[in-house]
């Protein structure tokens, strides 16, 4: 079974409520600072025991935010939006233990608003305007006076001054600092999702092109095993019996005709038909080893070279789809390097790795640079380019990837890295 993966607009959530855990811990850090400087250095008397209740809360809230980006889900727009609601109601309460509204740190409801409005759906964000608002109203409301010494009661709107610049800074460091972030993150989702969406279409283009080749597939089936009784008559009859250079052309007639039909069988694996098999338990070193001798067998006498670097096999339950890509790679290799394909086969942790290297004239920078996109090919064959394409596809369905990259005595490589938990048979080990 393949790990669960996270959507990009899960992973955005979970990014932006890691945020918050992060700011959090600054206003515990920055709250517990100014506690200690308010009531040593400047000796002003603060109510210690509502103030320090509230760093515990929040401290407790931070705890609660990292259980929940332990579990395998999306952190949900109410989360944040109750998350900040506590932030809110922490403010509120330190602020009416220590002067409210005259508080200069008053401001800080500020950087929330600003916040939810860029985390939270309109209909959230307003809330979160909503609960500052009434946050000030309840701090009009006998909120617990500063007691000033003398050094600063003659003055103080200056001492409301200098800490209304404090918070001033505050604000603007971590509206830069967190928000410009926060605005990384949502882009990055945005990003991700349009890849995600141009990977559905290209997906769902394969889809249909699959059905129509499998449609022709069928239809070309009957036709090509007509002509292949016919031309076992043609190649028995008393008649042509003795006409060598008829026999020879009847030969090559067959031979063309068992291509076509190879052809066809191909085509009906790509469209997806050969899922409809019974699952093969193997294990990873047999179903190389039998890819290679297939390959072989085949096309490829004696020109394939297998370094088997895997180490401990695994029992793995055998898919057509990938078989039939990777044969496609070895396919491709075997056209350009004729007399030499190399394939190796070796293991990453929980990884498998297999490497298809060639001899051939190597992928241009254009290919490498669209390098699993649809019709990307050098053979200038309409409707070609897709082996690759549907390589990456099959790969990035089980979990896995493919890269491809020149070799530094010549010739491509390809890599295909797969994790072994998609393939593995159950109750296996990685």
């Amino acid at each position: 079974m393949t790990a669960p993966q996270i959507l990009p607009e899960a992973d955005a959530g979970r990014r932006n409520m890691a945020l918050l855990i992060q700011l959090r811990w600054l206003a515990v850090g920055g709250q517990l600072a100014t506690i200690g400087v308010v009531t040593g250095l400047m000796d002003i008397p603060l109510p210690l025991a509502p103030l320090i209740a509230a760093v515990a809360v929040l401290i407790v809230i931070n705890f609660a935010s990292l259980a929940l980006l332990r579990r395998d889900r999306a952190v949900t727009n109410a989360e944040l939006t109750a998350e900040l609601l506590c932030d809110v109601a922490v403010l509120c309460w330190q602020l009416h233990h220590s002067g409210g509204l005259a508080n200069p740190f008053a401001s800080l409801f500020l950087l929330q608003v600003v916040i939810g409005a860029i985390l939270l759906t309109s209909r959230s964000s307003w809330a979160i305007v909503g609960a500052a608002l009434l946050a000030v109203a309840v701090l009009t409301i006998n909120p617990t006076p500063l007691v000033l010494p003398p050094a600063y009661a003659d003055d103080p709107m200056g001492l409301y001054l200098q800490g209304s610049l404090v918070c001033f800074l505050l604000i603007a460091v971590l509206l830069v600092a967190f928000v410009t972030r926060i605005s990384r993150n949502l882009r990055e989702r945005d990003a991700a999702l349009a890849a995600s969406r141009q990977r559905a279409a290209e997906e769902d283009h394969i889809v249909r092109m699959g059905l129509l080749a499998s449609g022709a597939a069928h239809e070309l089936g009957t036709p090509l095993s007509t002509l292949s009784v016919l031309i076992g008559d043609w190649k028995g009859a008393p008649a042509l019996a003795n006409q060598a250079e008829l026999q020879e052309d009847l030969a090559d007639m067959d031979a063309a005709v068992r291509r076509c039909k190879a052809i066809v069988s191909g085509i009906l694996m790509s469209a997806g038909e050969a899922r409809g098999e019974a699952p093969q338990l193997t294990t990873m070193r047999v179903f190389l080893t039998a890819l290679v001798d297939e390959a072989r067998a085949g096309r490829m006498p004696g020109t394939v070279e297998f370094n088997d670097r895997f180490g401990p096999d695994v029992e793995i339950v055998s898919d057509p789809a990938l078989r039939q890509v990777i044969g496609n790679v070895m396919d491709n290799a075997s056209e350009v390097s004729p007399d030499w394909i190399g394939v190796t086969a070796s293991r990453d942790g929980g990884m498998a790795v297999i490497e298809i290297s060639d001899r051939g004239p190597g992928f241009s920078d254009e290919m490498i640079a669209r390098f699993g996109q649809p019709y990307s090919s050098t053979k200038g064959r309409p409707g070609g380019g897709l082996g690759l394409f549907l390589l990456v596809n099959v790969l990035r369905k089980l979990g896995g990837s493919a890269s491809v990259a020149n070799r530094a005595v010549g010739g491509a490589l390809v890599r295909i890295t797969l994790p072994l938990a998609a393939v593995a048979a159950e109750g296996a080990a990685a």
